[in-house]
């Protein structure tokens, strides 16, 4: 017997769709060809941000379209770019300080440690909690605690206080990588020995091989040598 289908409207139409599907599957069931706003389908790369309204709520909730499942009488409508405030700088005339936060991202300090963001988020990341580490300064905290951040735009899209928390959290990874974080040596001198030729001819090697060859070198190889 076929199953029942579920009604739900996207961008304000009306569609049926078989139930149990997520929001992007049913979009694309429902006839969309995604171009825009679909990159990964796992959860990974935050290019289908989504708000929808289910029945009998009045509230506005935001999530990502691969995962998030439809349900009968849903509303949805994608924002596949979130239009933030991005400032423009350059890193390497910055300094790892709380200073440069606020003059970059003053709004940082208009944080109400409402909690909103940290609910918005669909990594279930604690954005509240690296946010105030952002207030105190602690660069090398905020890197560490939004290092599974996908850039979804869902946290800002729901701030009370207007903040662009993901672009605050990615200033703060970029200027720990460059200033804070400790300089591997082994990197150091592998790129040393890059620069020197030392892998010219396997690259050339490498690149004579036919598909085939590369394909059967790729799954043999010694993943962790002993």
């Amino acid at each position: 017997m076929p199953e029942e289908l579920i009604p739900i409207y996207i961008m304000g139409k009306r569609y049926e769709v078989p139930p149990g599907l997520t929001v992007m599957k049913a979009m694309e069931y429902a006839g969309y060809r995604l171009v825009r706003g679909a990159g990964c389908r796992g959860g990974f790369c935050g290019a289908c941000a989504t708000v929808y309204r289910t029945a009998g709520d009045y509230r506005l909730k935001v999530a990502l379209a691969c995962q998030t499942v439809t349900e009968p009488e849903m509303y949805i409508a994608q924002i596949p770019f979130f239009p933030a405030e991005r400032a423009p700088y350059k890193l390497h005339e910055l300094e790892p300080t709380f200073g440069t936060l606020v003059k970059i991202y003053p709004e940082v300090l208009r944080c109400l440690s409402c909690g909103t963001c940290t609910k918005a988020c669909p990594q279930d990341l604690d954005v509240k909690d690296y946010m105030a580490e952002a207030m105190r300064g602690n660069i090398a905290a905020v890197a560490d605690k939004s290092f599974d951040c996908i850039m979804c735009g869902l946290c800002a899209a729901r701030c009370p206080a207007e903040e662009v928390q993901y672009n605050i959290a990615i200033l703060c990874r970029r200027l720990y990588g460059k200033y804070l974080a400790p300089k591997s040596r082994h990197l150091s001198e592998r790129v040393e020995e890059i620069e020197a030729g030392k892998f010219d001819e396997a690259l050339r090697e490498m690149k004579s091989l036919s598909g085939e060859e590369l394909r059967r070198q790729y799954n043999e190889r010694e993943i962790e040598p002993d």
